[in-house]
């Protein structure tokens, strides 16, 4: 061990244990110990909301969606989808219509996203763990159309699965009505469905439809056109990198995003709020800190015959330097130590045994999400170092100039 380390430890251990600059030590080593467990904590849990996000996204959008570039619909073609279906890790290929329309069940009425899918839907099995009432099936026994439904929707019509007598009516405004007078029937297409599953996500999807390709089609006019293609990729394959190859060969006419392009709003406003916690925690660290100055400064007042016997025996400046640096960082690296090992046990915990509920009923999560990520843990501790120097240099340097003065 390094003199300056030995007789740092030293200091650390044959302190006065009433004396007033010990307090002040093991002050600064809780507030550092406190600061460095609710960065560890509040850290682990933004991560633990981007994965739940993540797993939410996963549970309704495609690993990679396919786009015009301009307007609204495109044409589908066999040698469109031969190209899709060319690439690696291409597994299922959904074709979509989405767009908004009018609902109505009964005497009540709301607007909707509706989303027409083909049959490949229920291959996907996506929204299987969000399923809270019914099934996921599209179609029935003799080819009757049933329509997947929000609990947004449910709520706002008032749909009972059980009611077998009352239809889901989907209205959308015909192509080339300039007009549109909603107590006329004549303005409108027209499709019913049957209630057949209600699923729930959050409040985001609570205004979602989703019903058979071909009535949709019908609805809406589109014909041979789409609005979008949905894109299932193998397991072992990277989302991004079959995004890039899948927009490389189809060229500009089509936007291709993965799944967290998709989201990438959402997800970019979740780590500007974690580097900005990161930040103020930080600050707060450093706040806690400044009694490890105060200590130091206190310290070097304490061992001042101490500091002249060391340079009467041949210390350089910079020993001495080094001694209040070294003590200034046994204070925050015992403060760090127990701050980093409470964090990781509460996230362990939370982890293992779900301490703290989200209060949701749903099967998508219970327990607050929490992820641990060691390059946190890593950063926690970088963090307290570069406090613990800036905070340490000062009386560290005064310290040695002192000595030199009452040396000379």
């Amino acid at each position: 061990m390094h003199l300056s380390y030995r007789i740092a430890v030293r200091y650390f251990f044959s302190r006065n244990k009433r004396s007033f600059i010990s307090i002040i030590a093991r002050i600064a080593m809780a507030g550092v110990a406190v600061g460095t467990m609710a960065m560890v904590v509040v850290l682990s849990v933004f991560n633990g909301m981007e994965d739940l996000n993540r797993r939410i996204f996963k549970t309704f959008d495609a690993d990679v969606k396919i786009s015009p570039a301009e307007g609204k619909r495109f044409k589908v073609t066999e040698s469109l989808l031969g190209q899709i279906r060319s690439t690696d890790g291409v597994k299922l290929i959904t074709e979509v219509i989405e767009d908004n329309a009018l609902a109505r069940y009964g005497s009540q009425q709301t607007i909707v996203r509706l989303k027409g899918v083909d049959n490949t839907f229920e291959q996907q099995g996506q929204l299987d763990t969000a399923l809270i009432e019914g099934s996921l099936k599209l179609h029935g026994n003799g080819g009757t159309p049933y329509a997947v439904i929000a609990e947004g929707v449910r709520n706002a019509l008032s749909i009972s699965l059980e009611d077998i007598i009352t239809p889901l009516e989907l209205l959308y405004p015909k192509t080339g009505s300039k007009t549109l007078n909603l107590t006329s029937s004549e303005a409108f297409n027209q499709v019913s469905l049957r209630p057949g599953g209600i699923f729930f996500i959050e409040p985001r999807y609570d205004d979602y439809v989703i019903a058979p390709l071909a009535q949709v089609a019908s609805l809406m006019q589109y014909q041979g056109d789409r609005s979008a293609l949905e894109i299932r990729i193998g397991p072992g394959f990277d989302e991004q990198q079959v995004s890039k190859a899948l927009a490389k060969k189809l060229g500009e006419q089509f936007v291709v995003k993965d799944r967290d392009s998709l989201n990438a709003d959402l997800l970019r406003a979740i780590r500007f709020e974690k580097l900005f916690v990161a930040v103020t925690l930080s600050l707060i660290i450093l706040v806690a800190a400044t009694n490890i100055f105060f200590s130091l400064s206190m310290l070097a007042i304490e061992k001042k015959k101490d500091v002249e016997m060391l340079y009467a025996l041949g210390a350089t400046p910079a020993l001495i330097r080094r001694i209040f640096l070294a003590e200034g960082a046994i204070v925050a690296l015992s403060g760090a130590i127990v701050g980093l090992g409470g964090g990781i046990l509460i996230c362990w915990l939370q982890m293992t045994y779900g301490l703290v509920s989200m209060g949701m009923t749903t099967s998508l999560v219970e327990d607050y999400p929490v992820k641990l990520i060691w390059g946190d843990i890593l950063f926690t501790g970088i963090i307290v170092v570069i406090i613990t120097m800036v905070v340490s240099y000062v009386p560290a340097r005064r310290a040695a100039q002192a000595g030199q003065i009452l040396r000379v």
